[in-house]
């Protein structure tokens, strides 16, 4: 530098305590390396990307996109898979806990991710859409599975809620 000032680097105002950009940034390679690999085994299988989706698949994947990001993010049945990087904080019912992510580097971003029901629904949306090209029926009978608990979910709320008015 003309000035002998120390470059402070594009990373400036991060550190790697309080956002992991290291480990996010290797999770976002890792999901594009498995949209690669997808890529390449459609094409080596013969199956064609769709020029278009179905709006019925859109709804049909979007709402099991739905449950299953949820499901893994907040039940509790799901804490096994979690707890390694995360720690409880506070069970909201018999079947929902808030758990916030624990640890640095991977573990935290790990967490992080498995904690987010909005960030994790991009990486189920992204497998259903593989599902759809590679294994197209036995995609639409799991995700019709999942939207139909949901439907049922949000039956059960409705009915709860009508039930606590009345």
């Amino acid at each position: 530098m003309s000035d002998g000032k120390k470059s402070e680097g594009v990373f400036e105002g991060y550190s790697e305590e309080d956002v992991p950009l290291f480990s996010y940034g290797v999770l976002v390679g890792v999901f594009n390396l498995i949209f690669a690999l997808f890529l390449l085994v459609s094409r080596a299988s013969g199956r064609p990307l769709p020029g278009r989706v179905k709006l019925g698949d859109i709804l049909l994947f979007g709402v099991a996109t739905h449950k299953v990001s949820w499901t893994i993010a907040k039940e509790a049945a799901m804490s096994p898979l979690r707890a390694p990087f995360t720690e409880l904080e506070e069970v909201e019912s018999p079947t929902n806990v808030r758990e916030k992510p624990r640890g640095t580097g991977f573990q935290r971003s790990i967490g992080e991710l498995l904690t987010c029901h909005f960030c994790l629904g991009q990486w189920v949306a992204a497998f259903f859409a593989y599902g759809l090209v590679l294994f197209p029926a036995a995609t639409r009978f799991a995700a019709a599975i999942f939207a139909m608990l949901t439907v049922s979910d949000h039956l059960h709320q409705s009915y709860k809620a009508l039930m606590d008015r009345a």
